[in-house]
């Protein structure tokens, strides 16, 4: 069968990082958002698109 050396890196790094995390998503993504607060790169947040109502959709 063939493999794909990337995506078992891949696999390998996030089962890594999961594991330095006892699995634990919470503590993860307080730890993604501590280091994007002490970033120096600027954070663009994209509000939603709406969606029309039906009344205002084109046919």
């Amino acid at each position: 069968m063939w493999q794909d050396e990337i995506l078992e890196e891949i696999h390998r790094i996030r089962e890594k990082r999961a594991k330095h995390f006892n699995y634990d998503i919470d503590a993860m993504f307080a730890y993604w958002r501590k280091q994007e607060a002490e970033s120096d790169r600027e954070i663009v947040s994209l509000s939603p698109k709406r969606r029309p109502r039906k009344s205002q959709r084109q046919t």
